[in-house]
């Protein structure tokens, strides 16, 4: 059987994230003995010359990895409608279920779903649950690539599992049109694309984050220290809209993917509720092997 063995590094802070990545994947795999949720397999663990080995199942291409060659061999769009509705229910169906035991996945990204047939659409693995947590453990500041970080994070705001639903929106309109959608330089400019293509960000919010005065004024104006001059900088959200970046999608899908970026917690779907939603019942035509 080929495996694939993830080497540590001699580290303190590496081997403390690696142990806990181990519990986390040993809590999962015993609630789901019959893989039915498509998570990361973990068949032993050793130390060895100063080093912590992980065992695993070998896996292979990622999303991101895939969607990269796809464009840049110039074939026929891949992600299309049909084929973005099964993802979504494939990466949603694992959340609710990780969701369902009380963890935060932490870093969901194109880069760590893997697919196991490229022709029946089929993902086969969602991995990479170093950043994962559960909800009830003392949650980190410093949580998700930065692309897919959810608007709460980055203020300082208290977050639970769904900011992993936001993430999965994010990728969603990635793969639609091929371009990261929040694309950005830091922190700043990443709430700068969020609020000209999903909206204002609530009073309440700016008001109890513990870090939103990092990039807003008292004025709530969004600004940023210049890393040259170090002077400060006022940013101004270019308005543009859901509906214009996502000119491949349909209505539905661009409603769906609305639903999941919502920037307010509260009025965000969990998994549970995104499943629910009419767009992942609308009747494409089915996906040819």
């Amino acid at each position: 059987m080929d495996v694939c063995i993830k080497i540590i590094k001699n580290n303190k802070d590496f081997f403390d994230q690696s142990l806990d990545e181990i519990k986390r994947l040993q809590y999962i795999n015993k609630h789901d003995p019959a893989d039915k949720y498509h998570l990361l397999q973990l068949y032993d663990y050793f130390y060895y010359r100063e080093h912590l080995l992980i065992v695993c199942e070998l896996l292979k291409a990622n999303l991101y990895e895939f969607h990269k060659f796809n464009r840049e061999s110039g074939g026929e769009v891949y992600f299309t409608m049909p084929r973005l509705q099964s993802i979504t229910i494939q990466c949603l169906e694992p959340l609710q279920f990780l969701h369902g035991l009380g963890l935060i996945h932490g870093d969901l990204k194109p880069e760590n779903i893997l697919v196991k047939s490229y022709s029946r659409c089929e993902i086969i693995k969602g991995i990479n649950l170093g950043s994962s947590c559960f909800e009830t453990d003392h949650l980190c500041s410093y949580v998700q690539s930065r692309s897919y970080r959810a608007p709460e994070v980055i203020l300082g705001l208290a977050y639970d599992k769904k900011i992993d639903v936001r993430s999965l929106g994010c990728i969603l309109a990635e793969l639609c049109t091929g371009n990261v959608l929040f694309q950005n330089d830091s922190p700043a400019s990443l709430l700068a694309r969020v609020i000209g293509i999903i909206g204002s960000i609530d009073h309440e919010m700016l008001t109890k984050g513990r870090d939103s005065h990092k990039y807003f004024t008292k004025n709530r104006m969004l600004y940023e220290r210049n890393q040259e001059s170090s002077r400060l900088e006022y940013l101004i959200p270019k308005r543009t809209s859901l509906t214009h970046r996502l000119p491949m999608g349909d209505q539905g899908f661009t409603d769906f993917v609305g639903h999941l970026l919502e920037i307010n917690l509260k009025k965000r779907p969990s998994a549970s509720e995104a499943l629910k939603h009419p767009w992942l019942s609308y009747p494409y035509e089915p996906i040819s092997a």
